[in-house]
């Protein structure tokens, strides 16, 4: 992981689906988990959404608040 992908999640979009236009720290865990059992998408967005599901999953989205403040 590059500390630079933590600030991509408080900043960077979803870009299709259900929850198209939402930021990617604020998608529902339950969506991230979906994207673990069924498979990441390809590239960055892929990564991303990992990296997402296992802050989530950990109980580690308030890391993420001071980067929203930036």
């Amino acid at each position: 992981m590059n500390p630079e992908d933590l600030l991509l999640l408080v900043t960077r979009t979803m870009p299709y689906g259900k929850y198209k236009g939402r930021l990617l720290a604020d998608l529902p865990g339950h969506y991230l988990n979906w994207f673990a059992r069924e498979g990441f998408p390809k590239g960055e967005i892929g990564r991303l959404l990992m990296l997402m599901q296992e802050i989530d999953h950990n109980g580690l989205k308030p890391l993420l608040e001071p980067l929203r403040k930036r």
